[in-house]
């Protein structure tokens, strides 16, 4: 949680390829808003390999550990090990990835009026604990395919990939999605989606915790849905939905999948929360194509950051900074080029940065 010292810290990751054309003018814009917030940036990436002989070196990590929270841009190689430290090391445990449609952006829906829930993927386990090699290593455990009927060993030589939902990890995320549910206060639902239907131990797993803790809840409506199911669903009847929550790679492909219903990832913010510390990055890639161009979209990075001001209680500040956002594609006359404008990253910035300090003066 946020410190009580004069000024809060959040560490800034630039990133690499065109994150940090995203995120120079994106810092600059909140540290203008003149908030208790100092902004520090330690060596990471090339340039703390070139000084210190490592990427991620342990000054980095000991400021992050001193920070209340991290801004992150997005990583292609350099900076991954920061990025797995906030993440494992942090246990940011809830990937929160808003989706919700602003007037203006590019939405391929011919009705988004109405786009408003939020996915929550579990960030730690599932799939992604990388526990992976070869299938002969297995061969020990004399194991059978209940859908193929056939020993693993019949199969011949390949890889396997195990896929891990405990009991605590399930839990807490699933807790924080009606948490969640409750403080955004608008539909009051949860919903709950895997492939429970052929993964019945596993995936069946996650839905049954969130059948119980439903239990718990009696404010807040539940419904669970397969996956596949819950895809279309999504796409079909997007205004049905509050907060989803759902394992890791599920989690990572749909709420891709629903920045798409937006207008593209570089509209989708999102953050990554733990019981005491919490990162906050867009969804969006490194964009190595074009690098140098200025031509990002920061509204990714701008929604991030109205993220981050909120969990450091600086409330109003987060709804100013959301509005600001807002009223840029409301206007519609500077939008960068994913959302068919020709405004550059910081011409965008500074749009918001004007409608910050008019929304200022109204007040």
């Amino acid at each position: 949680m946020p410190s009580q010292r004069p000024n809060q810290r959040v560490v800034v990751i630039d990133g690499d390829d065109a994150s940090p054309e995203a995120m120079i003018p994106s810092v600059s814009l909140v540290e203008s808003m003149g908030l208790a917030i100092d902004f520090v940036r330690p060596p990471i990436g090339e340039a703390a390999k070139a000084e210190f002989g490592e990427y991620f070196p342990d000054q980095t990590r000991d400021a992050i550990d001193q920070a209340d929270a991290t801004w992150f841009g997005s990583t292609s190689g350099p900076t991954t090990a920061a990025l797995f430290y906030l993440r494992w090391g942090k246990q940011t445990y809830a990937n929160v990835r808003p989706c919700e449609w602003m007037p203006g952006m590019k939405s391929p829906l011919a009705q988004p009026e109405g786009l408003d829930f939020v996915i929550i993927r579990e960030n730690l386990e599932d799939l992604y604990l990388g526990l992976e090699g070869e299938l002969s290593d297995l061969a020990g455990l004399n194991l059978t395919s209940r859908n193929a009927r056939a020993a693993l060993s019949d199969l011949g030589p390949g890889k396997y990939a195990i896929k891990a939902i405990t009991e605590r990890g399930s839990e807490r995320v699933i807790r924080f999605a009606f948490e969640l549910a409750r403080k955004r206060g608008k539909k009051k639902k949860v919903t709950v989606t895997s492939k429970y239907n052929m993964l019945r131990v596993s995936d069946g797993y996650f839905r049954e915790i969130g059948k119980e803790i439903a239990a718990e809840y009696p404010d807040i409506e539940f419904d669970t849905y397969i996956i596949d199911d819950f895809l279309c669903r999504m796409i079909t009847k997007p205004g049905d939905f509050d907060v989803i929550v759902m394992p890791n790679l599920y989690g990572d492909i749909m709420s891709d999948g629903a920045a798409g219903l937006l207008g593209g990832l570089g509209l989708a913010p999102s953050g990554c929360y733990g019981d005491d510390y919490a990162y906050f990055e867009s969804a969006h890639g490194t964009a190595p194509d074009i690098a140098g161009r200025n031509i990002i979209n920061p509204t990714a990075t701008l929604l991030s950051a109205a993220m981050m001001l909120d969990y450091l209680g600086h409330t109003d500040a987060s709804d100013a900074l959301n509005h600001a956002i807002r009223e840029v594609y409301r206007e519609g006359s500077v939008l960068t080029p994913d959302q068919g404008g020709s405004a550059t990253t910081t011409e965008l910035c500074d749009a918001v940065s004007r409608n910050l300090q008019v929304r200022k003066s109204e007040t």
